[in-house]
């Protein structure tokens, strides 16, 4: 019997839901490598009372969301269960799919083993084991990454200690890893138990008692895995539940986790943020929690080792590794490689690794401190814009350059964390992000959706706000963040937002940047920001009220914008007394998009605005 794809989808629905609190802290791949195994003695769904209740027998196993569920005690259509299909009733009710296995004839019907399973078995096998008060038999169902074995073993000691050899031909045939799971009328310390501990690996604590289940005096139901097949297996932990009415054994429920193989570990090339003289960070995310450090150096064979220390601790808690390269030397080309080996298990006083990825090489160059000569590239507002990415991406590999800008809505409305990686990366490998430096500067749109808040975590921006300064060698940028395009009481914010403080604390940065020694020093001075300052056209616009009386007393070279979707250049003086040339960047679309390339050499800096084929829009010397 099988039950539909939409009542699994459900089963897997409710399974999320009901245990999502306690795996908060793993990732996706994590939770995939994670099976949880339950065992169950199911007594044909009677309970302590006598009184025989499918649905309470499958409320017992569905609120331990096993993955797999190996069943013993089982009816198939016997006159005692009034003809019913026992395992397939305790399936639906579990939301699972039922794979019965008979030991022998029955009252009209069949008794044996069984198994439920969130996923259908590739394939199955009944193999007969002797009992001589009754026929036993071992249920085995290979899945896509394991094989389960199911049994209900012989009161019978000689007959049990003959079963196990026949098992052991079972586990040895499989290629996967093999989980041994059932009530194996034995006990700890019995001959069994240490010839099966010989090559099969027991799950969790064997002191804490399974039967009977009002009052447990002794343990005889067991979950174990096959150790010489068991590869990228391992046992995470075993527990009894308190289960006390709805059978007269308590179940037994085993976790095990798979490693995660080097290939899927590290998600995604790394990219490089906040180039200093001597230094740079590099960031990049693993697929489960890991270990991570970077190894880099002058060539590939002398290297050095990084890695991200919290008060004295390795972080690796977290997916994130925002990784910093100090002392390096300016203008030396470094060849770098980022690392990981999963941690499996983190305790206080133990831990298991799991395999070690590394990354290819890759290069960057720092520039020399009194270098003059750059090619930045400036887009915005791409909006996730594939079409216009990709031709942009072609574009930028005909262009020498040195780093790239994104000015603004280019991450837009983040709903989770794997969306805003997920399109991170499109555009950090569109544009070449592990051997060119990247700025992100958030638009308004950054700032919307529930993982806006999140998103500077997933940078490393200079001075480590959403705003700053960086020089590249005597050109000084600006960067700054101009928040939401409407007041922070408008009613789609909620009350969440407080954007005009974070403006406000952008006038004192300002005017410490403009007192600064780096900015009086420099020989260019370069602003951008997503909200243009002036040939803005919006109603609201503070970020004018608020920065224009600082910026006119700062000597840019130039002011690059967006927001508008449209371009424009304002010539310095023509838009309200704007001090600078402004320019403001084109919209998402292919037939509007934008890329400016800003490029100085000695003296000179000029800037290009070129459309998405590569022609020229615009080109002004400053």
């Amino acid at each position: 019997m099988r039950i539909s794809s939409l009542s699994f989808r459900l089963g897997l629905a409710f399974f999320v839901a009901a245990f999502s609190a306690g795996a908060q802290d793993l990732t996706e791949l994590q939770q995939r490598n994670r099976l949880k195994v339950l065992s169950y003695n199911i007594r044909n769904g009677k309970g302590m009372d006598e009184r025989a209740d499918y649905q309470r027998t499958a409320r017992a196993i569905r609120k331990y969301g096993a993955d797999v569920v190996a069943v013993q005690e089982v009816d198939s259509a016997t006159q005692r269960s009034n003809g019913r299909y026992v395992l397939g009733e305790i399936a639906r009710e579990a939301l699972m799919f039922p794979t019965f296995g008979a030991a022998m004839p029955y009252d009209g019907g069949k008794y044996g083993v069984g198994v439920l399973s969130r996923e259908r078995p590739l394939s199955v096998r009944n193999v007969a084991l002797p009992g001589r008060e009754e026929p036993r038999t071992l249920l085995v169902l290979e899945f896509d990454r394991y094989v389960l074995g199911c049994t209900h073993l012989s009161l019978n000691e000689e007959d049990r200690l003959a079963s196990l050899a026949l098992i052991r031909n079972e586990a040895a045939r499989a290629d996967k890893p093999f989980v041994l799971a059932g009530d194996w009328n034995d006990t700890i310390g019995s001959r069994l138990l240490k010839d099966i501990c010989t090559d099969f690996q027991m799950a969790g604590n064997l002191k804490t008692a399974t039967y009977p289940a009002d009052k447990p005096q002794e343990r005889i139901d067991f979950v174990a895995l096959y150790q010489p097949t068991a590869g990228a297996m391992l046992p995470y932990g075993a527990w009894v539940p308190e289960e006390k009415a709805a059978s007269d054994h308590r179940p037994v429920l085993a976790e095990f986790r798979f490693r995660t193989p080097a290939k899927d570990l590290i998600y995604h090339a790394p990219y490089l943020q906040n180039p200093r003289p001597d230094g740079i960070t590099v960031m990049f995310q693993t697929r489960a929690i890991a270990h991570s450090w970077v190894e880099y150096g002058t060539d590939t064979l002398h290297l050095q080792r990084a890695r991200a220390l919290v008060g004295g601790q390795t972080a690796c808690h977290d997916i994130e590794n925002k990784i910093r390269l100090e002392g390096l030397e300016p203008g030396q080309t470094y060849y770098y490689r980022v690392c990981s080996q999963e941690i499996i298990d983190y305790r206080a006083y133990s831990k298991i690794f799991g395999e070690t990825a590394r990354s290819p090489f890759y290069t960057f160059t720092l520039p020399a401190a009194d270098t003059a000569d750059f090619t930045a590239l400036i887009m915005n507002d791409l909006h996730e814009t594939t079409a216009t990415i990709k031709a942009f991406s072609k574009l930028a590999r005909t262009i020498p350059h040195d780093f790239v800008i994104f000015n603004g809505d280019c991450l837009p409305e983040p709903p989770s964390r794997s969306y805003a990686l997920h399109h991170i990366h499109q555009l950090a490998d569109a544009f070449d992000a592990a051997r060119k430096p990247v700025f992100f500067i958030r638009g308004n749109h950054e700032i919307r959706n529930a993982w806006s808040a999140g998103m500077p975590a997933l940078f490393d921006q200079p001075g480590g706000r959403t705003y700053g300064a960086f020089s590249w060698g005597d050109t000084r940028f600006v960067l700054l963040d101009c928040g939401e395009d409407k007041p922070d009481d408008h009613w789609v914010y909620y009350g969440l937002n407080d954007f005009l403080r974070l403006r406000q604390e952008q006038v004192d940065f300002l005017q410490t940047e403009k007192a600064g020694r780096e900015f009086r020093k420099a020989g260019r001075c370069v602003l951008v920001h997503h909200i243009p300052v002036w040939g803005n056209t919006d109603k609201y616009r503070p970020c004018t009220e608020l920065w224009a009386p600082v910026l006119r007393k700062m000597p840019f070279d130039i002011d690059m914008a967006a927001h508008t979707h449209e371009f424009r250049y304002h010539p310095a003086g023509s838009e309200e007394g704007n001090p600078f040339p402004v320019v403001v960047g084109g919209g998402p679309r292919p037939g509007e998009a934008t890329l400016l390339v800003l490029t100085r050499k000695g003296k000179k800096m000029w800037l290009r605005v070129l459309d998405v084929e590569g022609k020229e829009l615009k080109r002004m010397e400053l």
